[in-house]
C-alpha cells in the first residue's frame, strides 16, 4: 500500500536535499574553479593556500552540511520505509554514503600529507593530480544523489495509488 509522506519526512528530506546541493556545490566550486585557479601558481602558493583552505574548511557551518547530508538523508531513508519513494532515498543514501567514504579515504589523508615536512614541489607532487580526481569522484557522487533526492521529493508527495 502507498501512501503520502507525513509532514515531518518531507521536512527531513528537503533538509538533506539542501544539505546534500550544498556539499556537491562545494565540491563542484573545487573541481570547476579553485583547483584550476590553484593549478597556475607556484608550488609554495598552491601548498599555502590548500593548508590554509583545509584549515578554515573545518569549521562548524560547513561540517553541519557535511555530516548533515548523509545523516539526514540516513534519517530521510528510515522515514521512507514503505513509501513511494523509498528506493530513491536509499540510492542517494548509498552515493551520499559512497562520497563520505571517498572524502575520508582519500581527500582528507591527502589534506592531512600536505601538512607533513618536505619540499613544497614534492607535497605538491603527491597531493595535486590524486586530490583533484577524488574530489571529482564525490562530487559526481553527490550529485547523483542529489539527482535521487529532488526525484524522492517528487515522489514523496504523491498521492496514494487507487488501483
Amino acid at each position: 500500500m502507498t501512501q503520502t509522506t507525513s509532514r515531518s519526512g518531507r521536512l527531513v528530506l528537503g533538509a538533506a536535499t539542501v544539505t546534500t546541493g550544498l556539499i556537491a556545490g562545494a565540491f563542484y566550486v573545487f573541481a570547476c574553479g579553485v583547483m584550476p585557479a590553484l593549478s597556475r601558481s607556484d608550488d609554495r602558493v598552491y601548498v599555502q593556500v590548500m593548508r590554509d583552505i583545509n584549515d578554515v574548511i573545518q569549521n562548524p557551518v560547513f561540517l553541519l552540511g557535511f555530516l548533515g547530508a548523509p545523516v539526514l538523508t540516513a534519517v530521510a531513508a528510515w522515514q521512507a520505509r514503505g513509501g513511494p519513494h523509498r528506493r530513491w532515498v536509499w540510492a542517494a543514501l548509498t552515493t551520499s554514503a559512497l562520497a563520505f567514504l571517498v572524502t575520508v579515504a582519500f581527500n582528507i589523508p591527502l589534506n592531512d600529507a600536505l601538512t607533513g615536512d618536505g619540499s613544497y614541489g614534492a607535497l605538491r607532487e603527491e597531493f595535486e593530480d590524486p586530490w583533484v580526481v577524488w574530489n571529482g569522484v564525490r562530487a559526481g557522487l553527490l550529485t547523483v544523489a542529489l539527482g535521487l533526492l529532488v526525484k524522492a521529493t517528487g515522489k514523496a508527495g504523491a498521492s496514494p495509488r487507487t488501483d
